[in-house]
């Protein structure tokens, strides 16, 4: 019985994910999975709205989610998507507390695990491989963004397209076609286009 119970924790999603970084106990673990709470969400659900403060990060255990806002046309525009293994947030107003820019809201029903602003600075005061581990996150999130700021201006639509693709085909299976041009920036019409 304790066998199966510690093979569970050895195959835990989370930890895999953490563990990609730095290396965890069992022990330690537990106490890392102690600072989270799950949650599930249907398709369509919010778990973050513009305008409210954020108080939550989120790891995507099964799903996709959207982070977008809407214009004053009336035009959304998608900043990211999450699929498993990723975390989700408006990291601005996560980290210092201000009203959300962005709404994130369920493209599939989703299972996800939250960690409160709060936790998160305990968890990283009491063990510093955590805040390792955030680090390394933050830095490949900001090399993620800056290639993305890069795309967008020097590409052209066809080689955003092309890029989206070769990165992330499981996408183009799971997202609308109007999602994916507004994350790419182009009309349906031009997404029609590229795709043919």
């Amino acid at each position: 019985m304790h066998l199966g119970f510690a093979t569970i924790k050895m195959t835990h999603p989370l930890r895999q994910h953490i563990e990609e970084i730095i290396s965890l106990t069992d022990k330690e673990f537990d106490f890392v999975l102690s600072h989270f709470e799950q949650i599930k969400r249907r398709k369509h659900q919010y778990i973050v709205q513009e305008g409210e403060i954020v108080n939550k990060e989120y790891w995507i255990i099964k799903g996709c989610l959207k982070s977008y806002f809407i214009d004053h046309t009336g035009k959304e525009h998608i900043l990211q998507f999450g699929m498993e293994n990723w975390w989700i947030t408006d990291y601005e107003s996560f980290v210092k507390q201000t009203k959300s820019k962005t709404s994130i809201d369920c493209i599939e029903d989703s299972e996800l695990l939250y960690i409160t602003f709060e936790n998160r600075e305990k968890l990283t005061a009491k063990m510093h491989k955590m805040e390792r581990f955030w680090a390394k996150k933050s830095k490949i999130g900001r090399i993620a963004l800056q290639n993305r700021i890069l795309s967008l201006l020097k590409n052209s639509s066809k080689e955003r397209y092309e890029l989206l693709l070769e990165h992330y085909p499981k996408l183009f299976q799971r997202v609308p076609k109007k999602m994916i041009a507004a994350y790419l920036g182009v009309s349906r019409e031009t997404l029609s286009r590229l795709n043919s």
